[in-house]
């Protein structure tokens, strides 16, 4: 999605009135891990799906409460978003535009990886961003993506594919692949 894109839905509840924010319709269970291709000034984050959804406050803003967290990314680099705090992440500039987003409800952690691609086809590199560890309720969660206000900002879920790695050595589990989106399967979720 382009943020310069004009979209014409009718106004409704779940819509954010005033932050240039969309989720995911799909909730997360259990352990998920997904990636996301952006462009320009993002926010990716997580969120309960009982967000506020009207006003410009930080109580509707990805990262801005404590029902949300978010990695704010930009060809500079990364903050991480929690409560309306944030703590500015100390790695080199991105060389890579694609993140990997890692929710584990059992173990209470929600972890963002820079996604580099492998030398001479090998695997793809993750490289830990930040980790938030916290207490999930059961509430849903939902994946959600912010825009920036400049630079034609982007964000796009990446197809993973089937024998693709996902983080902390998982290998022992077994994986469901899933859609974020209601279209191609971009996610996966641990089923044992």
């Amino acid at each position: 999605m382009k943020v310069e894109e004009f979209q014409s839905y009718p106004d409704h509840p779940e819509r954010f009135d005033s932050q240039d924010q969309v989720l995911c319709r799909e909730g997360l269970t259990g352990r998920c891990y997904w990636e996301v291709e952006r462009r320009g000034w993002v926010d990716i984050g997580v969120t309960y799906r009982g967000i506020t959804r009207r006003g410009g406050g930080k109580d509707s803003l990805l990262g801005g409460n404590n029902k949300s967290w978010s990695l704010y990314c930009n060809d500079g680099g990364y903050t991480a978003w929690y409560n309306g705090s944030e703590t500015h992440i100390c790695l080199p500039p991105p060389v890579s535009t694609r993140v990997g987003v890692c929710v584990d409800r059992p173990a209470g952690s929600l972890s963002f990886y820079r996604v580099s691609p492998g030398v001479g086809g090998s695997s793809h590199t993750l490289t830990l961003i930040h980790t938030f560890w916290t207490t999930f309720t059961q509430e849903d969660l939902l994946p959600g993506f912010g825009f920036g206000f400049c630079s034609g900002p982007s964000v796009s879920l990446c197809e993973l594919k089937p024998k693709h790695k996902v983080p902390r050595n998982q290998s022992q589990s077994t994986w469901r692949r899933f859609s974020l989106s209601g279209g191609k399967e971009n996610a996966f979720e641990q089923i044992d």
